[in-house]
């Protein structure tokens, strides 16, 4: 017992220390789990094996597709033309690009996937023509960093499949997605209200109408992008493919759109292309083998049960339990990415959220990744912010107050997640 609250300790007390002392989260995870297994003699091949069985899985082949698919349409041109036809949508109306932004966001999540490639791809656009149209920068940065988080719950999302990975296998990827699709497109329309009322407080301006000739061109124009969201769902609920399948189907057929229909770059821009997805790649699979090591153990020192008692030992009141849990999920989202929070948390919140309060799956699964999702608009590690800031030109304090009113939407779409079922379950339930 001593062995294991000593073990415990250097486990969570070491991985603390070095995110404090600025170490990479990927080297803090697998360097605590090395000290840890040293201490209490397990093999160190056992953590290595952990760390290759974290990554060798099926399912997540469809993580390398996905960022590759998203990479391409990013930079051959969809990104460009989705924020057209949604500007031909609601960029009339008072405050209309920072409404055109939501939408795209909607649009451009549905196909990348990635709050911060959504960031960076519909930002880099975005922000500078919101701000040359007379916008305030912090409300620009703010309102794009904010609508990316759509794309984490919008199929496809690659946390989805780490979470069913994380979750043991038994969650259906395919009603994950399902799962995403209605707190994604809520929290769009949400974010749109407060938009619309500082739009309307600051008089902000509105966009030139387009008639129907023109708007139709548009849609033809973001007819190929939007498809690919047509591809991966209706592919993986249908069954006629896996989730995995609909990832490599969704890449070739971007390559397809961006080279041969659109052909606004060239062939040999592939090679930037999948440096970049080779980059990313490298970066999300590290983190979940390291995380996968980490994970197995606390498995091993009982960790996930130990907070399961504490957290009974606090309140065991279904609506106080779950508010406890929203809070510690959104503090640690401040503080640590996405994926090995993900593969980190499930196996500990699990049996509480399913076994003793009785949640779906699939609802918990949304509720971990919106929890997490607003983790990455907040300092200190929001990375999303990060980018959004970088990319307008201003401070991380500034953008944090102007980010305030939309995290109110946010908190509001977290707390229908949590405690009203048919917002996730109701589209799984028709599969």
């Amino acid at each position: 017992m001593m062995n294991a609250s000593m073990g415990s300790f250097i486990l969570i007390g070491s991985f603390v220390f070095m995110l404090v002392m600025k170490f990479p989260i990927t080297f803090s995870l697998f360097l605590s789990s090395i000290l840890t297994a040293i201490f209490l003699n397990i093999p160190l091949m056992s953590i290595v094996q952990r760390l290759v069985s974290g990554v060798n899985s099926f399912s997540l082949l469809a993580i390398p597709f996905f960022i590759l698919s998203g990479e391409i349409m990013s930079q051959g041109g969809i990104s460009r033309r989705l924020v057209g036809f949604a500007n031909a949508l609601v960029g009339r109306v008072r405050g209309g690009l920072a409404q055109v932004n939501i939408l795209a966001s909607m649009f451009f999540g549905g196909i990348s996937g990635s709050a911060v490639a959504d960031v960076s791809s519909i930002g880099a656009m975005l922000i500078p023509m919101m701000v040359e149209d007379g916008y305030d920068s912090d409300f620009a940065v703010a309102v794009t960093v904010t609508s990316a988080c759509e794309g984490i719950l919008i199929p496809p999302s690659h946390n989805m499949i780490i979470f069913a990975m994380a979750a043991g296998g038994g969650v259906s990827v395919g009603k994950l997605f399902l799962g995403g699709l209605i707190p994604g497109v809520g929290l769009g329309i949400l974010l749109m209200i407060p938009t619309a009322i500082i739009a309307y407080k600051r008089n902000y301006p509105k966009q030139k109408g387009f008639g129907w000739k023109k708007t139709l061109k548009l849609a033809r124009d973001a007819f190929f992008g939007l498809f690919t969201i047509l591809i991966i769902m209706g592919g993986v609920i249908s069954g006629v493919f896996t989730a995995t399948e609909s990832a490599a189907v969704a890449a070739v057929y971007s390559f397809i759109i961006t080279f041969f229909v659109y052909r606004e770059i060239p062939i040999r821009q592939m090679n930037s292309i999948l440096r970049n997805s080779l980059k990313t790649l490298a970066m999300v699979m590290s983190l979940i083998a390291a995380a996968s090591s980490f994970g197995y153990l606390m498995a091993f020192l009982r960790i996930p049960q130990a907070v399961t008692t504490g957290l009974l030992s606090i309140t065991d009141n279904r609506v106080l339990l779950i508010l406890l849990i929203n809070v510690m999920l959104l503090v640690l989202g401040s503080i640590m990415d996405m994926a090995p929070l993900i593969i980190i948390t499930t196996p500990i919140l699990f049996p509480v959220m399913v076994g003793y309060l009785g949640m779906d799956p699939i609802q918990f699964g949304i509720m971990l990744i919106l929890n997490l999702a607003i983790g990455l608009t907040t300092p200190p590690v929001g990375s999303a912010l990060f980018v959004g800031c970088s990319v307008g030109k201003i401070s991380i304090e500034k953008a944090t107050k102007a980010v305030m009113p939309f995290w109110i939407m946010m908190l509001m779409t977290l707390m229908l997640v949590s405690f009203w079922a048919p917002m996730t379950m109701f589209l799984p339930s028709l599969m």
